[in-house]
């Protein structure tokens, strides 16, 4: 999913003061981003929905609102795209579907071999034991 299909209303954003590059600039201007995404109105069928949930894990609130935080750059427009992107990352990581694991079972030959390695060991071993002298 593009951070454009997106829809504006599921989305709300707080621009708070940053730490880390800027000098100056980050006492004086709010460039970080705070977006709030309300999963109800993203429009997700049930399973994608639980997986952006447990892909979400502790940025998800008690109401149901998962909160990004952005801040790695120094501008508000950088830090938006940059919180919508990974937002987008997110979403499409949980429409994709893990295929189920099948058990697999050894072949008879590859039991045979690992039958016949064992006793192999086991004769070393017993070769170690103590040496009798009649």
């Amino acid at each position: 999913m593009e951070p454009e299909d997106i829809p504006e209303e599921a989305l709300s954003e707080t621009f708070l003061a940053a730490t880390g590059p800027g000098g100056q600039n980050v006492n004086k201007v709010a460039t970080a981003v705070q977006l709030r995404v309300d999963l109800a109105r993203l429009g997700l069928g049930a399973a994608p929905l639980e997986r952006l949930k447990q892909i979400a894990g502790s940025r998800l609130t008690g109401s149901g609102e998962l909160v990004i935080a952005a801040r790695r750059f120094r501008t508000q427009e950088a830090n938006r795209a940059d919180a919508r992107r990974r937002l987008a990352e997110m979403i499409a990581e949980a429409h994709i579907v893990q295929a189920k694991r099948r058990p697999t079972r050894p072949s008879r030959a590859a039991r045979a071999k690992r039958v016949d390695s064992k006793k192999q060991r086991s004769a070393v071993k017993r070769g170690r034991g103590r040496v009798q002298f009649d």
